[in-house]
Order: C-alpha cells, then structure tokens, then sequence
C-alpha cells in the first residue's frame, strides 16, 4: 500500500510520517530537506530559485513514486508529488515569483509523469492554520526557514484547501489545530482508530 501525508510547511507531516511508521511498522519516505542544494538559495531569492526548486522536487517525488509502485512494502510517505504540482508550483507562480514560460514547461512535464501516476491508498490531509504552522516552523528553528514570508503561507494554505475539497481519493482530515499526536497519546489514538477503520476495517 501507499500511504501518504500531506499538508503546509510546519504542520507536522514528517512527526505523524515518523509516528505511524513506528506504530504500523510502514517504511517511511521522507521530504528531501537536509540535501537539498536549492533551499537555502530559494528562501533568500525566490524568483529566481523557485523554478530550479520545483523541478528538483518533482524529480525526486516522481522518482520515489515509481519506487513505491515497484515495491511490495507498505510505504508512508511525507508530501506527495500532487502537492508538489498543483499547491507550491502554482503558488509561486500566481505570485509572480515564477514566469509564465517556466510554469508552462513545469506543468507540462508534471501532466507527463502523470500518466505514470495513480492517488495513494490512503492521503491524510493536516488542516492548519497559519497562526498554528508559524508557531511550529519557529519551534523547530530552521535557518532557511527563517525568512518565509507569510503571504506565501497563506497562499500554499488556500490552495491546499482548494485541493482538498475537490480531492478523489481516499482520505482522512487531521485538525492540526486541535490535534496534538505527537504529545497526547488518545490524540494519536484517534487519528489511528480512523486508520484502522478506512484500510482494515470490515466493510472498508
């Protein structure tokens, strides 16, 4: 199985990722972060950098999508290759922080790979909002995060939400808000439960 987790910057994807591979015994996949050579210039010039950044994430997600598909393992993965095409390309796009020419090359590669490419099994969505993320993304204190700036939050924010809502696969929404899994255990219970109930249960 395919099991994925999405949601913005700072809403907890790789603890939940982290936390239920444990539980399930799932192999985790996680964002490409720590290496990535174009973050830290991306944050500093985003116009610039951000069509570079695009492409090296959907080369990335592409690739870990093909691996998932080849493998018998049940897979956790942190962000999905949908997000990557249809929430951050787009943001920055509408925001003028990527041209018309890159986006059209960049969305014109992505319908390509879609033919490759089917919705997990299961997508678990974390809703939160920005008050919330901006509070996580200082906790965890990232350098290169330090310069987001909050327009491009709430813009990757409305377009998860338009996403969602139109969203045809399976799914399980997380109120990142009023959820905290990575402290209280009936928190996580909870979302588990839900879990059990959509992959295992008798009439799933």
């Amino acid at each position: 199985m395919h099991i994925a987790i999405a949601g913005n910057i700072g809403s907890g994807k790789t603890t939940l990722t982290s936390m239920l591979a444990k539980r399930y015994g799932w192999t985790p996949r996680f964002e490409p972060v720590d290496n990535n050579p174009y973050l830290d210039d991306f944050y500093a010039d985003m116009p610039r950098w951000s069509f570079n950044l695009q492409i090296y994430f959907l080369n990335k997600r592409f690739k870990e999508v093909v691996e998932i598909n080849r493998s018998n393992d049940t897979i956790i993965q942190d962000r999905t290759i949908f997000e990557d095409a249809r929430i951050f390309a787009p943001n920055l796009h509408g925001m003028g922080m990527m041209s018309d020419r890159d986006f059209d090359n960049y969305s014109d590669l992505f319908e390509n790979m879609m033919s490759l490419v089917g919705y997990p099994d299961l997508l678990i969505y974390i809703r939160t909002s920005i008050p919330t993320i901006v509070a996580q993304i200082q906790k965890r204190g990232r350098e290169y995060e330090k310069s987001i700036r909050i327009d491009y939050l709430q813009g990757l924010h409305q377009r998860y939400e338009d996403w969602i809502k139109d969203y045809k696969g399976n799914l399980i929404i997380v109120d990142g808000d009023k959820t905290n899994f990575e402290t209280n255990p009936q928190d996580f219970q909870t979302i588990t439960d839900q879990i059990d109930s959509n992959l295992f249960g008798l009439f799933s």
